[in-house]
Parts: C-alpha cells; structure tokens; sequence
C-alpha cells in the first residue's frame, strides 16, 4: 500500500506525516493513551492510526499551558484528538485549534459511559440527542478541513439498537459525518459503572456489520472486545471499514508490532522487543531532560515483555525503581537487560 506525504504547518515549524489511513487505530484511553504511550507505539507501528485521551473542550478553552492537553512528538502521525464537549461553538473553536496545532483528525466522544462526563452532556449520553450532536459535528465540519469523526455505542439504556442507532446515525451523517468507529455495545447509564460499561452488556458485532450493508457511502469501523490481529481481519472481512483495538493494545503492546505487516504489507520498525525497547530510548531520555519522571513514560511498557522470560522482574524492576527520586536512564536500560526475549517465561522460576 503506497505511502504519501502532506505538510501540516504548526506555528513556524512544518511537519510532514504518513496520509490518513483508517483500517487500524488505538482507541483512545483516559490515563492510558498519553503522548508517553504513544509515542512508544510508533517503535511497533508506523501505520496504525493513534488517538489521543479525551480533551475536554474546557481543558483547551480554559486550561493552561496548552501544551499540557494538546503537546505531542511529531513522530505519533497519523494522529488524532478526541474532544469531549457538546457546545457548537466550543467544539468548533477546539477543532480549530486543533487543526492549527496539526492534528490530523478531530473526534467527538459520544461513547464514554462515566458519571462525570454525563453531568456535562458529554459522552455517551449524547446518543439520546442526536440533534445536539448533528448542530455539533456541523460547526466543527465549518471551522476545519481535517476529518471530523464521531466515536459512538450501539446505542445507550433503553434505546432500540436498531431503529434508535439508525436515526442517529442518519441525522449525524446527514450533518456531514461520514465516519463513525462504533463500539459493538450498549452504554448502560444508569446501573453500570464504567468499568462494567467495558464488559457486562453484550456485544453484538452483526449490527455494525448491518449498519455497514445499511450505509455504504459511510466509513464504518468497529470496536469493542477486540484483541488479535485474526479477530481484526475477520471483522474487516466481514464489512467493517476499520477496527478499533482499546485494552489489548495496552496492556499488550507487542501486538502492534505485527499490524503494519499483517494489515498493511509493509515492514515493521522493529522485529523484536528489544529493538523497540532500544528505538525509544533517545524519547525516554529527551522526556527525562524535560524533567518528565521516569515512571510515568516506563509505566506504558510494563506489558511489553509479557511471557518472555524475565518479564516480571522486568514489570518488578521498573514499578519499584523508575518513580524514586533521582531515577534516569540507567534503570530503564536495567529493567530491559533483565528479560531474555528468546524463552518463553517459566513461571516458577519469574516467581522466584
């Protein structure tokens, strides 16, 4: 699949990033898909679309330094911002500035199911008004050229998964939306902790495939539950646009290093876990110098010898060295001579 390039200005500096492609992306993750993580994503995959956490359109509006919700190395492209908001004017005025700052694409969240985000009429509780979220996308739509997105349930409570998704889906689209990345499962508002939010209602995969058949002019992708690249291609194979992996692709990194050659037919930038854990290294110590501690880059990697041999006194090592005072790039190269990748961990003796 042939690569090209454009040039996105941010303030005085250019910066030149792969095209937009869709067909695999990290969901975004509160606490989990800082500019940390992934940045270190991109030492297993160049292809995959990243995004960010949830930025609150108050954070950008109000926060300061700016730079604190919307700061990211040039090397995360593609890259997208997820916005959290259900005011027009604020949404469009974020956009914007996203746009300026040189993301690729602007998301709107009508999928978390928190408490914290429903008493601001953000998230998932937008599904019930798909109007709101119309007036939204469209002013977003007026104030950018990048992408504008909307990230969606199958529905919320009580709602119908097929003619209630199917009205919100006609109305957004109708507003110029034309990509949805859906989560294959219902947000249960009232009853349901976030947590159980990610669990306990069922997914049902065959409705986005139906919505697809339903919308073809519309790029559908799916989400929700997904953890091998195999479930990735069979969920490809059976309609949808993209797929989108959340959890796994956390807590076991490795996957992504065979995404660009499994999805994309192009080659890794790493062929084995010390290759990453090498290749971002000179991040670590930049991140360092910055006065970043170094628990909270090294925090995103515990996983990333998961079975090898040595792994957990790889995940011992950093959790018990890398937020002491003082701590550098020596413990991060420590941690990493304790696993030995070419064996399988033998869990007696990890334990020892």
């Amino acid at each position: 699949m042939a690569m090209t390039e454009n040039a996105t200005n941010r303030g005085n500096a250019t910066t030149t990033r792969p095209a937009l492609d869709r067909t695999f992306s990290v969901a975004p993750m509160m606490d989990w898909t800082t500019r940390d993580y992934r940045a270190f994503a991109r030492c297993l995959t160049r292809r995959a679309l990243l995004y960010t956490e949830m930025v609150t359109t108050g954070a950008i509006l109000h926060g300061s330094p700016r730079e604190r919700f919307l700061g990211y190395d040039a090397v995360e492209h593609p890259l997208a911002l997820q916005l959290g908001g259900s005011d027009p004017g604020e949404l469009a005025e974020c956009a914007a500035i996203a746009e300026a700052w040189g993301y690729d694409e602007v998301n709107l969240n009508v999928g978390c199911p928190s408490d914290r985000v429903q008493n601001n009429l953000i998230g998932a509780c937008l599904m019930g008004y798909p109007d709101k979220v119309a007036e939204a996308v469209a002013a977003m739509r007026r104030a950018v050229s990048i992408p504008v997105t909307v990230k969606c349930r199958i529905g919320i409570d009580d709602q119908d998964e097929d003619a209630d998704l199917e009205r919100f889906i006609d109305r957004v689209a109708d507003a110029g939306c034309d990509t949805f990345i859906v989560h294959a499962r219902k947000a249960w508002l009232q009853g349901l902790s976030p947590k159980e939010n990610r669990d306990v209602p069922p997914l049902n995969y065959p409705r986005i495939y139906r919505l697809k058949a339903q919308h073809p002019e519309l790029h559908i992708g799916i989400n929700g539950g997904i953890k091998t690249l195999e479930a990735c291609r069979g969920h490809l194979d059976a309609g949808a646009d993209s797929v989108m992996i959340g959890r796994e692709a956390y807590q076991n990194p490795w996957l992504l290093a065979d995404v660009d050659s499994t999805l994309y037919g192009v080659e890794p930038p790493a062929t084995s876990r010390h290759e990453a854990a090498r290749a971002f290294r000179p991040y670590v110590m930049e991140r360092l110098a910055e006065g970043v501690k170094l628990n909270h880059i090294t925090r995103h990697l515990l996983g990333l010898f998961q079975g090898c041999a040595g792994g957990r006194r790889f995940r011992r090592y950093l959790s018990e060295s890398a937020h002491k005072e003082g701590a550098g790039i020596s413990v991060y190269d420590d941690a990493i001579g304790l696993v030995d990748e070419r064996r399988l961990a033998e869990p007696a003796r990890e334990r020892a």
